[in-house]
């Protein structure tokens, strides 16, 4: 007997189950098994001092980085080929990228310690729990302090600042600082030169 699995109050075989079954691209596949690898050995381990190593190496996998970005050895970045850093942009030690879709950080934007962007969910709605992607973008000097959360397709203006373990679940306003779950505008910060 063939092993089933029910969905929704309806029994589907096993093999047919949308969740088992791989749907991203064998090239997708085989460019973010080289990317991890390339992490555990060259990327991970390089000195915190050497940005412009991590740079190259991020470059090689189709990352588009202005002069000046400091990218740490602990930051976590899923698709290098997603990822566009203006001018002095920072991405700290255990920051999470996860940019199925593409992330954008504008000239000095920083994303600080443990902070998470996301650009992914999934459909709940549909059996097939299929994946939803959203772009993130950040302004120039804008920052994502630790622990801090971006969900997909939201966006940080200019000079926008998202606090420590704060939701951003839709776009911030330029030179406001936000905080809390989910995130709330507290006060206006005051602006800065954007470049």
């Amino acid at each position: 007997m063939q092993p089933t699995h029910i969905v929704r109050g309806v029994t589907i075989p096993a093999a047919a189950e949308p969740l088992l079954r791989w749907r991203g691209s064998t090239r997708n596949k085989l460019a973010r098994t080289a990317w991890q690898v390339a992490w555990v050995l060259l990327f991970r381990p390089s000195p915190r001092p050497m940005h412009a190593w991590r740079a190259f190496l991020l470059r090689c996998f189709g990352a588009k980085l202005g002069p000046g970005c400091h990218i740490y050895p602990g930051a976590r970045i899923w698709a290098p080929w997603s990822l566009v850093c203006a001018e002095g942009a920072a991405i700290a030690d255990e920051a999470v990228i996860y940019n199925a879709a593409r992330v954008s950080l504008g000239a000095y934007a920083i994303v600080s310690q443990q902070a998470y962007l996301c650009t992914a969910t999934h459909d709940l709605d549909d059996p097939g729990f299929p994946m939803m992607v959203a772009p993130i973008s950040l302004g120039a000097r804008a920052w994502v302090c630790a622990r801090a959360c971006v969900l997909p397709g939201v966006g940080l203006g200019d000079g926008a600042v998202l606090g420590l373990a704060g939701v951003a679940t839709k776009n911030l306003e330029p030179w406001q600082i936000y905080a809390g779950n989910p995130a709330r505008r507290l006060k206006p910060r005051r602006r800065q030169p954007v470049a």
